[in-house]
């Protein structure tokens, strides 16, 4: 609760910073603020609380996947330092919108009554909405902010429906009665319709298939800190709270509910990879790949062996990889207009660094050893292999195959390709995020349990 609270406070201290012409510290201040309040969400670690009637449930569930989101919003801050240097009187209200973001997110993972979870949700999207429409002059950008808005606020209606008829058939959002509820024989039909609703508007926000449409227009019109933003907390944020919710809510579910999700998570990954190899462009190529990996995700809802560290560590690693990415697609092309896979083209001579940064992101992203991508998904496999799904992990598998194929184009790209532009300048965060994404990358990857010791 403390940590929900130091971090809206930050967000209108961002706001007082541009009122005290203080923006040239704010990024610095955001990134040490939002350090200090890890150390006080860690302090909560171990102890299980809820607050406000049980709006707000903190146990280790929450607080590690907490966690999670501020060192992802940590390094989404520190991206914005040179990303909106053409609008620097902007700068405060960006970063201030990242904040409020964040405390969505988590109020989207510590909720412990639907309504908590509804506002949570709202916070997040509407700041997506924001920030995906931000470049006003850019007619992509408002197309794409319009289609997010369009799109999400039916979703949202979707999920507040299916609330309506929760709260119908058991006269309460509280999650403690719901998951009673979900036990019990006598429980009214429109119970479990209205979860059918939840997880229909979940599932638009992990941009899984059949309810994908809308991410590859959104990704490539945003911009790029936005998708970065969409395809890496957003994402996680979402499958986490679905996660969450399926948990609470399966306790008499029937058979054919697992099926369906073996469906929906096959198609995500099929649909999303071979959609992914005809892309010429990066952020389009990314949207396609992330929603592969909601259907690998998916995969943790599946089988008796359901297992919240092992979602926890394949949500880190993807999250990782994809800030990884974006720090050198921003670099590549801030000055750019378009993320086409023809700009990346010599990035191996020009700055070795960065093109190594960027490799052994799309290598995670592929499952490749010795990346945390490769643990991540041995774990997946391994976990759906025990429930008997054997058909699942094979397709899987070729799925992770396929993927090889449209990342090592863009990495042949890079060191197979001469420049087609002259890059200049080092900019320090962009640097720093990039070295600090790749080393955690590999930590992970090398030490497992680090992560999923978090949720045993």
């Amino acid at each position: 609760m403390n940590t929900l609270i130091a971090i809206t406070a930050l967000g209108v201290i961002c706001l007082i910073f541009e009122l005290l012409n203080l923006r040239k510290i704010l990024v610095p201040f955001s990134i040490v603020a939002l350090c200090g309040i890890l150390y006080l969400n860690s302090l909560d670690y171990n102890q299980t609380a809820s607050y406000y009637n049980n709006m707000i449930v903190v146990d280790n569930f929450s607080v590690t996947f907490t966690a999670l989101f501020i060192v992802l919003t940590t390094f989404l801050v520190a991206l914005g330092y040179h990303f909106y240097d053409d609008v620097p009187e902007k700068l405060s209200d960006f970063v201030a919108i990242k904040i409020f973001l964040l405390s969505g997110a988590v109020a989207m993972v510590s909720f412990g009554n639907l309504a908590m979870f509804f506002l949570g949700i709202e916070v997040l999207s509407i700041s997506l909405y924001i920030l995906a429409a931000s470049r006003r002059l850019n007619i992509k950008s408002n197309e794409s902010g319009m289609k997010y808005f369009l799109m999400g606020s039916f979703a949202s209606g979707i999920i507040l429906f299916g609330i309506c008829l929760i709260y119908g058939a058991i006269g309460s959002f509280d999650m403690r009665v719901i998951m009673e509820a979900a036990v019990s024989a006598d429980v009214e039909e429109w119970f479990y319709i209205g979860g059918i609703l939840l997880a229909i508007g979940l599932l638009f926000k992990i941009a899984a298939v059949p309810f994908h449409f809308w991410a590859p227009d959104v990704y490539e019109g945003a911009p790029a800190l936005t998708t970065a933003t969409m395809s890496t907390l957003a994402k996680v944020t979402a499958m986490a709270t679905f996660f969450k919710l399926f948990f609470a809510m399966s306790g008499n579910l029937p058979e054919t509910s697992q099926t369906v999700l073996i469906v929906l998570s096959g198609l995500s990954m099929t649909v999303g990879n071979i959609m992914a190899l005809r892309q010429a462009n990066v952020k389009r190529m990314l949207a396609f790949s992330g929603i592969s990996h909601a259907g690998f995700m998916l995969m943790t809802l599946i089988g008796t062996q359901i297992s919240a560290g092992t979602l926890l560590y394949y949500g880190t690693a993807y999250a990782f990889a994809g800030i990884g990415a974006f720090s050198v697609i921003l670099y590549v092309c801030r000055h750019l207009e378009n993320e086409d896979i023809v700009n990346f083209q010599g990035l191996g001579k020009s700055n070795p660094f960065l093109a190594f940064v960027l490799t052994t992101s799309l290598l995670s992203m592929a499952g490749i050893p010795i990346f945390a991508g490769f643990f991540a998904k041995l774990m997946l496999f391994s976990q759906v292999l025990e429930s008997g799904h054997l058909a699942l992990v094979i397709v899987a598998v070729v799925n992770s195959i396929i993927a090889v194929g449209y990342y090592f184009k863009l990495i042949l790209a890079m060191y197979t390709k001469e420049p087609q532009h002259e890059r200049t300048g080092r900019p320090f965060y962009i640097y720093a995020v990039a070295t600090v994404a790749l080393l955690l990358n590999l930590t992970i990857g090398l030490f497992p349990s680090l992560v999923t010791d978090l949720l045993r």
